[in-house]
């Protein structure tokens, strides 16, 4: 419906390495409306009644599932992404998330990667889950560029039904965030909030994950043409705040990030803003 209030979640890898019960506390605090859960070698990431316990606890839902598709997470659910990405399908049915986050296969996951398109779209049939595949970037070594991904990193020329957009990633692959988002229309289902500084062509190595504002992408004016449509997906933080020198200090980067969020998607007379202060000081220790 034209207006309504898209919702802003908060990744578990916001406060990676720390263990779900961590998040879902923190996200409370910050004001965030949900949770996405990135399944790790972390036993709480794979635990559905664990996550249903806390997501109950804490009156948070969880919104979103992302498949354990990154190196680090390679041998967890075993070595078969087609099983990875059951498991998460039935992960997310069984905590009541209606989307999984997954990224493009490998090129060297032969068999996965010829046939993804349609494992997905399979999976997502049997399931009702909604799987939305999101946009990596070109791997280089030295100044040469790898074909990393199959059938690519950019969901914008792929046949996907639904399609997460990551503005790190973008940033990285010197893309056009607001070009990618306007390019995928409707397939457009999920976004991951955050920023980035530059392409790896202008010397950047690193997925850098800021804060949404810090860098260069047109992060504000993709989530305001998203509310300005009447968006119905969801948007999730995934910002880096590894350098936060303590709980409270990590605590003040999240409620940056819902609040940029809040300020870029609630149209006027329906601002809602968590109370920061309060916040804060819940993280304070008592004398």
């Amino acid at each position: 419906m034209l207006g309504a209030m898209i919702r802003i979640g908060m990744s578990t890898t916001c406060v990676y390495p720390l263990p779900p019960e961590h998040a879902f506390r923190l996200a409370k605090l910050a004001g965030f409306d949900g949770l996405e859960i990135m399944v790790t070698r972390d036993e709480g990431t794979q635990d559905a009644a664990g996550l249903r316990a806390l997501s109950k606890r804490f009156a948070l839902p969880i919104l979103s599932i992302h498949a354990p598709v990154l190196l680090l997470t390679h041998f967890v659910w075993g070595r078969d992404p087609r099983v990875k990405l059951e498991k998460s399908a039935q992960l997310a049915a069984d905590v009541g998330a209606t989307t999984v986050v997954v990224h493009p296969p490998f090129r060297w996951q032969t068999g996965y990667a010829e046939n993804f398109l349609a494992i997905v779209r399979e999976i997502s049939a049997a399931t009702g889950i909604e799987i939305a595949v999101e946009n990596m970037f070109p791997w280089k070594v030295g100044s040469t560029s790898m074909k990393a991904y199959s059938p690519g990193w950019d969901p914008t020329g792929m046949d996907c039904d639904a399609a997460t957009l990551d503005f790190s990633h973008a940033a990285l692959s010197g893309v056009d965030s607001l070009a990618m988002a306007t390019a995928l229309g409707d397939r457009l289902r999920h976004v991951h909030l955050c920023d980035g500084s530059g392409s790896s062509d202008e010397g950047r190595i690193f997925d850098e994950h800021l804060l949404p504002g810090r860098g260069n992408e047109p992060v504000a004016e993709v989530l305001e043409q998203l509310a300005a449509a009447g968006w119905t997906g969801q948007v999730v933080a995934e910002v880096n705040t590894r350098k936060a020198r303590s709980e409270q200090e990590r605590l003040e980067l999240l409620l940056e990030t819902v609040a940029f969020a809040r300020r870029h998607t609630v149209l006027p007379g329906k601002a809602r803003f968590p109370r920061a202060r309060r916040a804060i000081e819940a993280l304070r220790p008592r004398s």
